[in-house]
């Protein structure tokens, strides 16, 4: 499984065009408004998308207090900056450490908080993500270009309908005197789903 791959398909896939075909049938029967379909898609992706989560990840950065309400009841710490409903009522939070690297997967489908994260990304659906993320979840890491040592134990969360996981990545270095809006803008999707770290600023960046 590559990376590249996912980002970048030339045609699209079987799954996106019956999906297109379906969606077409619909409009054509007046069944589905497309200008409110386009909206409710440009809302998960561009409004309640990844934004939402690097915004709760940057409060957890510069608020201890906040840091820890998040990690003992997240869906109520994340309802505080106002974000929850469909897809996102129970959550739990997990926490990055130098020793520690958490990895959320959904194997029985493709569960994911949209409420802090948007819509999930073709490779979080796919079938090679789901089942290899339990069996090699190190090999899986690598692909994404990410290869943690030996000594650091990966931790591999699955989501259900039930309960949904997002990782709260290690701060990086050279951050100490950024504001929350500046770290926010750091935060990755991938990083959130355990699949990245969030990359040091380049050296002498300040914020």
């Amino acid at each position: 499984m590559s990376h590249h791959d996912h980002e970048h398909q030339a045609v699209p896939s079987d799954l996106t065009l019956r999906v297109k075909a379906l969606e077409s049938l619909l409009v054509e029967k007046g069944l589905v408004d497309r200008a409110a379909l386009d909206a409710l898609v440009d809302n998960y992706e561009h409004k309640v998308g990844p934004r939402n989560g690097a915004r709760v990840v940057a409060r957890a950065w510069v608020d201890p207090a906040y840091k820890q309400r998040l990690l003992e009841d997240a869906t109520a710490a994340i309802g505080e900056l106002g974000y929850g409903g469909a897809q996102g009522e129970h959550m739990v939070v997990v926490e990055n450490t130098p020793a520690v690297h958490n990895l959320i997967v959904c194997t029985l489908c493709s569960c994911y908080p949209w409420s802090v994260l948007g819509l999930p990304p073709v490779w979080y659906k796919s079938s090679a993500y789901r089942s290899r993320s339990v069996i090699d979840p190190r090999g899986v890491l690598r692909e994404f270009r990410l290869d943690l040592g030996a000594g650091v134990e990966v931790r591999v969360w699955d989501s259900t309908a039930e309960l949904r996981y997002l990782v709260l990545p290690e701060r990086p270095a050279g951050t100490e005197n950024w504001s929350e809006e500046a770290l926010a803008a750091l935060v990755t999707r991938d990083a959130m789903v355990g699949v990245a770290k969030v990359p040091a600023p380049p050296k002498g960046a300040t914020a």
